[in-house]
């Protein structure tokens, strides 16, 4: 990792007034449909082939969860960011010679349209409901400003005024270019500095400035990806161990400490135990005294943007807030739901 002017930040652990530490909950909603996974896993995973092959039928979709999200997070009194992706589609954008490999599939095939009327109406009900709308920036705009520019148009377009921060897909980095890329087009901060391998603090447990003391950017690292924990439909009590320890960890620490659960992992049928887990930590979060929210609810919370405002979350809305006024794809309020 290289940051900006060669110097490592120091280390910052704000915490709200009250408590202990604190938890930012943020979603990856990369895969809200499930298209060619039906096909798939019927064909690798012949103990559950009827299972899959079943979910092919029109209406069908065990990958679009928002509204369960919605509710389980509206139960427990908190609210988290979900990070809208503008993904390449693999027969229009990509290269014929990708087509035909798995790679090509993995990356670009089966994403969505972050216009269409579904896609659009699911991030203005989060948007309404007090749900932090971020960008997830595509598999290569870590290294290319004007793709990321125009995803996050875009993603303001959907739902009618600026975005905070984000993270990048698959955690792409090129430090310090992704960083200087986001800041430049009006973002304060960023979730993607971590790993999808293994849970922890391995980049402190505080937040970072990369661009020094008095700026208003600032990187949130990564504790736990869903992914990385012991598989809580074969081992819920591993898996639930995993959590509670880095809570703990957190707690003794007063960290900053940043979960990501993608949306499709809210599903039991494909994903066993995975929202389960993600409830228990909210609450024992609660118990041990966290704040619990989103990244941009907690950067106003604990005011990084400084004292004149110019760098804070609300500043930024305001300023992209005019640039969509202008836009003649900015959300219309008086549209129908």
């Amino acid at each position: 990792m290289t940051w900006p002017g060669g110097r490592e930040p120091p280390e910052e652990r704000p915490v709200p007034d009250g408590h202990e530490f604190s938890l930012l909950l943020t979603h990856d909603i990369d895969r809200p449909y499930k298209t060619y996974q039906s096909v798939y896993y019927a064909a690798t995973e012949s103990d559950r082939r009827a299972y899959h092959l079943s979910t092919l039928i029109p209406g069908v979709n065990p990958y679009w969860r928002f509204e369960e999200l919605m509710a389980l997070e509206d139960d427990l009194g908190v609210r988290s960011a979900c990070y809208m992706l503008d993904e390449q589609r693999l027969f229009r954008d990509r290269p014929a010679a990708e087509w035909l490999t798995m790679e090509g599939w993995q990356l670009f095939a089966g994403r969505y349209d972050p216009t269409s009327p579904e896609i659009r109406d699911a991030f203005r009900a989060l948007d309404d409901g007090g749900w932090e709308i971020g960008l997830h920036g595509s598999y290569e705009s870590f290294d290319d400003r004007e793709r990321m520019r125009a995803e996050k148009e875009t993603v303001e377009s959907v739902v009618g005024h600026a975005v905070a921060g984000g993270r990048q897909h698959y955690l792409n980095l090129k430090t310090p270019d992704t960083w200087e890329h986001q800041r430049a087009l009006g973002l304060r901060y960023d979730c993607s500095l971590g790993t999808s391998a293994e849970p922890g603090f391995h980049h402190g447990h505080g937040i970072r400035r990369p661009f020094g003391d008095d700026d208003g950017f600032v990187v949130f690292p990564l504790t736990i990806m869903e992914q990385s924990i012991p598989d809580p439909g074969e081992d819920f009590d591993a898996a639930w161990a995993v959590c509670e320890a880095l809570l703990e960890e957190a707690r003794e620490e007063g960290a900053v400490m940043s979960v990501l659960w993608h949306l499709r992992h809210f599903a039991p049928d494909e994903f066993p135990g995975y929202d389960r887990i993600y409830r228990k930590l909210i609450r024992r979060a609660q118990e041990l005294g966290a704040w619990v929210g989103s990244p941009g609810q907690f950067y106003e919370e604990t005011d990084l943007g400084g004292a004149d405002g110019t760098g804070s979350v609300a500043a930024a809305a305001t300023s992209a807030a005019t640039r969509t006024t202008a836009d003649s794809t900015a959300r219309d309020p008086s549209e129908g739901r």
